[in-house]
């Protein structure tokens, strides 16, 4: 898949006119219909004044190629960061709405609860010995305090993870920062929660917390990893086109000095 004419069908070229002759002159021709320019992104010519002028190292630095791709995939984990954060806030709000109305739901379990004897032992279900049905009953032994403040820490992780959703979605490193150590901080308790019971969603999110540190790390260049910042924002610059053309030309003349 070329990323890079993908985004360009989807959000427009970007153009550059740069002061240097040489460059100038690369990513510019003149057609019968009017001068084009190179897009910096997918390299194709487009008719039309360009967007931008100046001298080149004052060019947009524009994502292309594998950047963007990479770009894609923090973008998808955002929208599942996003969505266990909608899903854990739902759930703040439920243990609080239950936590003032804890004793009316329980009036109700316990009536209902023998209705659904008779199904029970057809299936062959012990009620009386269901393990559901005793942690229903061991979040009604809670106090209502107890049960507020289990919904204020659902509330905070929430927050946590529609923050991280918000960072690698605007693609800020600060965001990349934030998504590596918040989620870090939470390993150990999905560790601990395999050593009670090993279930296959259990193990897919751990696996997809994991992919997500190594791969923020390492492509991105966090706490100093191959280069750290300053490598990461020369390798953007290295694959700009105005630096491919500009080291390009820079070649030619050691060939023709040569």
């Amino acid at each position: 898949m070329d990323w890079s004419l993908l985004t360009c069908a989807r959000k427009g070229h970007i153009t550059y006119a740069p002061d240097e002759p040489p460059l100038r002159h690369n990513l510019h021709v003149d057609t019968p219909v009017g001068e084009a320019w190179r897009c910096l992104r997918c390299g194709t010519y487009v008719h039309g004044e360009p967007h931008g002028s100046g001298p080149a190292e004052k060019a947009p630095l524009v994502k292309r190629g594998k950047e963007l791709r990479d770009a894609f995939i923090m973008r998808f984990f955002a929208v599942e960061r996003a969505i266990r954060g909608i899903v854990v806030l739902v759930a703040a709000y439920g243990v609080w709405r239950f936590a003032e109305s804890r004793g009316s739901v329980q009036r109700i379990f316990e009536k209902e609860i023998p209705l659904l004897r008779p199904i029970a032992d057809q299936v062959g279900w012990d009620l009386d010995h269901s393990k559901v049905v005793e942690s229903i009953r061991h979040v009604f032994d809670l106090n209502a305090t107890t049960l507020r403040w289990l919904a204020i820490g659902l509330l905070v992780y929430a927050a946590i993870e529609i923050i991280e959703a918000v960072g690698l979605w605007m693609l800020k490193r600060w965001g990349e920062y934030f998504a590596v150590i918040a989620t870090s901080f939470g390993l150990p308790i999905e560790i601990y929660e395999l050593s009670e019971k090993i279930t296959v969603v259990r193990i897919g999110a751990l696996l997809i917390n994991i992919g997500l540190i190594v791969y923020i790390v390492v492509t991105k260049r966090l706490f100093g990893v191959r280069g750290g910042k300053a490598a990461h924002e020369a390798h953007l610059r290295s694959e700009s086109l105005i630096e491919i053309e500009h080291a390009s030309q820079q070649a030619d003349l050691k060939h023709t000095s040569g």
